[in-house]
């Protein structure tokens, strides 16, 4: 008999299939992969020249210009995998295959701050997605973790670094 064991080690890419699944429009993974591959061009090329121009000034050791451009480098290439890893995970959803009868992501959902008395509209998206401005919060962000899988009419009390809100549903549409 022949004694296995085996040795797990987290690696990046154990950690990218592992990752959950991200729901994202049509126009959302459109533009993560826009970014990726104008990242994967432009940028390098970009940090590319700055790490060699802060090279050819001469001493490594001392010179401010090369090691903020090796810092740029490693967040260009954590964005990048982070990109890719958004993109291998993304299932794009159809709105007009989306069940309104609950609170879900990519709906649109008209909510009541009864402690103010008014009415907010906000569509829920992936956090790669998410817009305040534009009105799409993350299904990720507290307000949004709350109301999913809520029906029009459930109440909902939700803890913001504002304090606690108690939000009524009112309506879920699809914009």
């Amino acid at each position: 008999m022949v004694d296995c064991f085996f040795l797990y080690v987290e690696t990046e890419q154990t950690k990218r299939i592992m990752s959950k699944i991200q729901y994202l429009t049509q126009e959302g993974f459109d533009k993560l992969e826009a970014e990726l591959k104008d990242l994967k061009s432009r940028g390098r090329k970009e940090i590319a020249e700055e790490i060699s121009e802060a090279r050819a000034k001469g001493d490594l050791s001392e010179n401010a210009e090369y090691d903020a451009a090796k810092e740029a480098q490693g967040h260009l290439e954590d964005r990048i995998t982070k990109l890719e890893d958004a993109l291998a995970n993304a299932r794009v959803l159809d709105k007009k295959d989306l069940d309104l009868s609950k609170v879900r992501v990519l709906t649109t959902v008209t909510i009541l701050n009864k402690k103010m008395g008014k009415e907010m509209k906000y569509t829920l998206v992936s956090p790669n997605e998410a817009d305040f401005k534009a009105g799409k919060i993350s299904v990720e962000s507290p307000i949004g973790q709350a109301l999913m899988g809520r029906e029009i009419g459930e109440s909902v009390e939700v803890e913001v670094p504002a304090g606690t809100l108690e939000l009524e549903v009112k309506n879920i549409e699809i914009d």
